[in-house]
């Protein structure tokens, strides 16, 4: 294992990175913690401001193209911008199994389910959390 790749990759993806890991672990926390605290209320606005992070900057990584500089995980990012603001509006109208629901979906599935498609052959995270090494090129141009 090491952060050779990611250190050498560029910017937007050791934000997204960054960002990625700390909304994991962030999350993690929110799930195991009591809910309804102000501690929770703090920590969930951290989570979904380092979830839209997570979901714009994966807007200007292309590394993996489908449809012009987009890929189908893209419609996860799709997916994460739209449900962010419809569960923090369930939050704040005492919405408390739709808020639950929709934060734990995307939890689940854009950071477990898509982080494990980063441990794909030819990615980053794979070269860090494997050590090899591939070459990482962009297939949409700046």
């Amino acid at each position: 294992m090491s952060l050779q790749p990611l250190l050498q990759a560029a910017l937007e993806i050791r934000i997204h990175t960054f960002a990625a890991v700390a909304a994991l672990v962030l999350g993690l926390w929110q799930l195991l913690r009591a809910k309804g605290t102000r501690g929770h209320r703090l920590r969930g606005w951290v989570w979904a401001a380092l979830m839209a992070g997570v979901s714009l900057s994966s807007l200007v990584i292309n590394t993996t193209c489908s449809f012009g500089p987009f890929s189908a995980i893209h419609l996860v990012t799709a997916l994460t911008l739209m449900l962010l603001p419809v569960g923090l509006v369930a939050a704040r109208t005492h919405n408390i199994p739709r808020h639950a629901r929709i934060m734990t979906s995307l939890y689940v599935s854009a950071l477990i389910i898509a982080g494990a498609f980063t441990l794909l052959p030819g990615r980053i995270m794979h070269d860090v959390a494997f050590g090899t090494t591939s070459k990482h090129a962009r297939c949409w141009p700046r």
